[in-house]
């Protein structure tokens, strides 16, 4: 009875060490979080072979322009379709949350309009915790956006992780702006 006990906890013990340790796989680097002012949006991202959505949405296929089809925005979100992140973080900051207000009431007055929000990363991390990170990112847009009152099926989400940096570079001003999520606007 008490070797039983023994063994049960010991397994327990085991299976909470490698659990712990798989759920650790935080980005290397010792850098610390700090908030970043968002810069102009930057240049077009390269494709990449295979990005992961979690909505059902067909991804492999899609174009990455900015505004796939004729949707006509207002020049002032036409300009800022880009939210930018901290790093490691996937907190919409004061600044960034009015844009998403903005886009969120475009959104609203124009049903019809689909919008694709694809999460994006700095270099820092494993690829499988940077595609986890561009995913919380771009869900967390997807759910400012739906506190605006954007129906669900409007909005697909996709990470695309580190595989499509906005610019090259180990700067800290180059990773900022690989920090992202870009709003796609898809026409009806």
């Amino acid at each position: 009875m008490i070797m039983t006990r023994t063994l049960r906890l010991a397994s327990l013990a085991i299976m909470l060490a490698t659990l712990t340790a798989c759920a650790s796989n935080k980005p290397k680097g010792g850098e610390t979080a700090s908030a970043v002012a968002p810069v102009s949006t930057p240049t077009e991202p390269a494709a990449v072979a295979t990005p992961l959505s979690t909505d059902g949405v067909a991804s492999a296929g899609l174009a990455t322009e900015p505004n796939e089809g004729k949707v006509d925005l207002p020049p002032e979100l036409a300009s800022r379709r880009v939210v930018y992140f901290a790093y490691d973080s996937d907190t919409l900051a004061p600044a960034e949350l009015e844009l998403v207000a903005a886009h969120g009431r475009f959104l609203t007055a124009n049903p019809r309009i689909r919008l694709r929000l694809e999460g994006h990363t700095d270099e820092r991390g494993t690829r499988e915790y940077n595609i986890g990170l561009g995913e919380r990112r771009a869900q967390a847009v997807r759910r400012a956006m739906a506190l605006q009152g954007v129906a669900d099926g409007n909005l697909a989400t996709v990470s695309y992780g580190e595989e499509q940096p906005a610019v090259t570079g180990s700067d800290e001003s180059s990773l900022s702006r690989n920090r992202r999520v870009e709003l796609v606007y898809i026409a009806p």
